[in-house]
């Protein structure tokens, strides 16, 4: 079993806008960075144009930025995100998007090469809204291991 996330962001402003410059000429360098840590498995930006663009579709707002991924664990996720140039991109986060009204992260286990639809991380992400933290749905607020999902 591996560790899959999803986690949205609401841009403040339309991608070509040059409020949005600095995080669009950053993406690039940080989907790399990402495929290049270690425990990295698989992205969202590895599946065709018009799968990634049904994000408009599943959560019915075209300023919605959606980001998938699947890790070896929690550890090698939670250290890309807080430990690596990825923190940058983190402490800007207000330039660039608007405060999220509720939980817009989850994470969830999946089995070895499966690759998460849009609408499976929403599903997910609704039911950590609904219900909280359980091995079904959890943040990295909880300790849950593949163990508790058994």
């Amino acid at each position: 079993m591996q560790l899959a996330q999803l986690n949205l962001a609401d841009a403040i402003a339309d991608m070509e806008s040059p409020i949005m410059a600095g995080f669009i000429n950053a993406t690039d360098r940080i989907n790399e960075l990402a495929a290049q840590s270690d425990g990295y498995i698989w992205s969202l930006i590895d599946r065709p144009e018009e799968e990634r663009e049904n994000r408009i579709e599943v959560f019915s707002k075209e300023s919605v930025l959606v980001n998938m991924t699947v890790w070896k664990n929690r550890e090698s996720l939670f250290e890309f995100v807080y430990s690596s140039d990825h923190k940058d991109i983190m402490i800007r986060k207000k330039e660039w998007f608007q405060k999220m009204p509720k939980i817009h992260m989850v994470l969830w286990y999946v089995p070895d090469g499966h690759q998460p639809t849009i609408s499976e991380g929403k599903e997910r992400l609704e039911y950590l809204r609904l219900h909280g933290e359980t091995p079904y749905a959890f943040s990295f607020k909880s300790k849950f291991t593949l163990e508790d999902t058994k």
